[in-house]
């Protein structure tokens, strides 16, 4: 068998590199064809306009003119109607090469494939990080075994001849091979390396894509990648996808501990300075007391054992504040500048003053300081808490991460939820006060102010 060069099929050809190009072209000539078309309608329109024009002249020159226009008009008609024919044809077979042209295109646009993005369902579900690493490794080892010599990754014809040479014929199929199976694992190494969860269907997609070129240009010598190589790329893929959204979920795990322990110690922290400080005025009002009492002064040593016993109220406090971790403050906040009217954080903290915590709430990371709208300590701060997130569950925000306390509803909503929990408010306030976000809105806005030249 001798290698010979066969014209390509009559029809249209669609490259798949450059799909997109192609369609935006064709896009383009069907709306100049079809502005074409309402230019000749115009002319048509003029034709008839002059026609009425007639009715001032002479009988005699109308009828001239009326036989001169009719058969201007009918020859235009004519012309026209061809014109008009030969458009609507072109228009028909630009939309027929526009749909094969997007039967092509894979959709790869990041904001298309976010919008179509629900919570990511794994392919491989396995346990953790370290068991998608080794069957990746695996696969790995699989993938290297299967392009070796006869490894079965690429197949192709077996009886091709150059120049009445059978060997000749063979090593040209086999370098040939190796050179459609380089790029099908380019494209396919450039997919894996680039992948993100959402985008999974999406390379899959582009990967069968890539397989289908190469085995419509490999036609001649029936150089093709085999299916079970495609489909150990394919599950490359999968578990590569598996791989990074349980290393993102296990890092955000890693982060909110971080972050939970960060917290915890700074609470502790503060207990302790606390205690350290009750315990060094108690020993100075021990002191009192006993100079007091040494002086026979009973009256003064009477109110030293009432702050004394103020003292020991408060070192009993911290006490129960150390060993008690469910014990802390609730607060629900907002921030109308940042989030807007209907957003809402419900958290609690251990720390010994609250307003803290919401002031490092309120760092760089957002343009306004948040509001507080209720605050109390309670024993089981965090039964309350627990629990208004469920009652508030229906308007989380998160639905993903269930660590992000902000849910769509109002402080007056929120109030009802938190009265029935913690029994009555003592303190409420409705309205944000939200005073940078309000002095803000009455001042100009500097990027309208024009440059002095």
């Amino acid at each position: 068998m001798t290698s010979k060069i066969e014209k390509p099929a009559a029809g249209i050809s669609i490259p798949f590199f450059g799909a997109r190009k192609m369609a935006r072209a064709l896009s383009q000539e069907v709306i100049d064809l079809r502005s074409q078309l309402e230019k000749a309608e115009q002319h048509r329109e003029v034709a008839v306009q002059k026609l009425r024009e007639l009715g001032a002249l002479p009988i005699l020159e109308i009828e001239t003119r009326i036989i001169d226009a009719k058969r201007k008009a009918a020859a235009e008609i004519t012309e026209m109607k061809a014109a008009r024919a030969k458009m609507q044809a072109d228009i028909s077979e630009a939309g027929d090469q526009l749909d094969a042209v997007r039967k092509n295109v894979v959709a790869t646009e990041d904001l298309a494939l976010l919008q179509e993005a629900g919570v990511y369902a794994y392919r491989h579900p396995l346990t953790d990080v370290v068991a998608y690493e080794a069957e990746l490794a695996s696969i790995d080892a699989q993938i290297k075994a299967m392009t070796r010599k006869d490894g079965g990754a690429v197949l192709a014809t077996t009886n091709w001849t150059v120049n009445g040479s059978l060997p000749e014929g063979r090593a040209m199929v086999r370098d040939f091979s190796k050179l459609m199976l380089r790029a099908f694992n380019a494209e396919a190494d450039t997919l894996v390396r680039g992948l993100k969860p959402y985008k999974l269907q999406g390379a899959l997609d582009r990967m069968r894509k890539v397989s289908d070129t190469i085995e419509k240009l490999g036609k001649t010598m029936d150089i093709r990648i085999s299916q079970p190589y495609f489909s150990l790329r394919a599950r490359e893929l999968e578990l590569t996808a598996d791989y990074l959204q349980k290393q993102a979920e296990q890092k955000e795990v890693e982060r909110l501990e971080r972050e939970r322990l960060k917290e915890e110690r700074k609470a502790q922290m503060e207990i302790e300075r606390e205690k350290a400080r009750l315990e060094k005025e108690r020993q100075h009002y021990s002191n009192a007391l006993n100079a007091l009492v040494a002086k026979g002064d009973e009256a003064g040593a009477a109110r030293m054992r009432d702050q004394l016993a103020d003292v020991d109220r408060a070192i009993a406090d911290v006490d129960y504040r150390a060993a008690n971790i469910r014990a802390g403050y609730v607060y629900l906040i907002s921030n109308i500048g940042s989030f807007g009217e209907r957003m809402i954080k419900v958290g609690m903290t251990r720390r010994l003053d609250p307003l803290d915590r919401v002031k490092e709430l309120g760092d760089a990371s957002v343009p306004f300081n948040f509001d507080v709208h209720a605050l109390f300590f309670s024993k089981d701060a965090v039964g309350i808490e627990s629990a208004m997130h469920e009652r508030l569950a229906g308007v989380r925000v998160n639905l993903v991460n269930r660590r992000r306390e902000f849910f769509r509803a109002t402080p007056i909503e929120a109030k009802a939820h938190l009265a029935e929990l913690a029994g009555e408010l003592l303190q409420f306030q409705e309205v944000p006060e939200a005073l940078e976000y309000r002095q803000g809105l009455g001042l100009p806005d500097i990027t309208q102010r024009q440059p002095a030249e």
